[in-house]
């Protein structure tokens, strides 16, 4: 298996159902991220992860697919797939339910499969509203969560999701202390070099999504030299 994601300090996330120009693209690639991923929460196909899949490939950057359902699931010309499963929700279609469904209905490549164990903390998120997740949880409660995707689920990577909005630092940090095995992950209103600097205290890795298409790559830039 492609192993060196878990020296990833950065990651640049990419949406199939939003547009950038190739230039942008060409800026994103040699950002000094560590890789590109793949994902969204609505209207997102196989066929636009696919467009987006031929338009970055030729950067030669790690490419990891997060799918937001089997549907969605491309497998070729891609390094890794990202599933998540989210520990938060009330439904359990997002714990595994979707997942059986995907091998179900295909071969899947599971020495490519990277799972993520999602705690989901923005309400007014799509991926909180989607998923029916839980959002008002506190620092303690989200690291009893991280610790036990860590140690009873053994996901290899916890991700605290804020899509949208900048998270609480102290949250990020209680499940830090609650995890000792997995990678963990933090995303949600990265949008300057400070606050990619003051989550990267705690979290292994950051994501950064919106800021590319809200504010441009060069805030993209700005986070990859805060923290790398």
């Amino acid at each position: 298996m492609y192993t060196k994601w878990k020296t990833w300090a950065h990651v640049t996330k990419l949406d199939p159902d939003k547009n950038l120009t190739e230039d942008q693209l060409a800026e994103i690639a040699t950002s000094g991220t560590d890789a590109l991923m793949l994902s969204g929460t609505l209207n997102i196909t196989k066929e636009n992860m696919q467009e987006l899949r031929d338009q970055v490939k030729e950067y030669g950057l790690p490419l990891v697919v997060e799918p937001a359902g089997p549907e969605a699931v491309v497998a070729d010309g891609i390094d890794l797939l990202f599933i998540a499963s989210v520990m938060n929700t009330n439904q359990s279609q997002w714990i595994v339910g979707k997942h059986k469904e995907w091998a179900l209905h295909n071969k899947v490549q599971w020495d490519r499969v990277i799972q993520e164990a999602y705690i989901v903390l923005n309400p007014d998120s799509s991926v909180a509203r989607v998923t029916g997740s839980d959002c008002s949880l506190g620092p303690a409660e989200v690291a009893a969560y991280a610790e036990v995707a860590d140690h009873y689920f053994q996901f290899p990577v916890v991700y605290i999701e804020y899509s949208g909005t900048y998270g609480n630092p102290e949250i990020v940090k209680a499940a830090a202390g609650a995890v000792d095995n997995a990678i963990l992950y933090y995303g949600g209103g990265i949008d300057s070099g400070e606050k990619a600097a003051e989550m990267a205290q705690y979290a292994d890795t950051i994501v950064v999504g919106n800021a590319v298409y809200d504010k441009g790559v060069q805030t993209l830039i700005e986070t990859v030299q805060a923290i790398q």
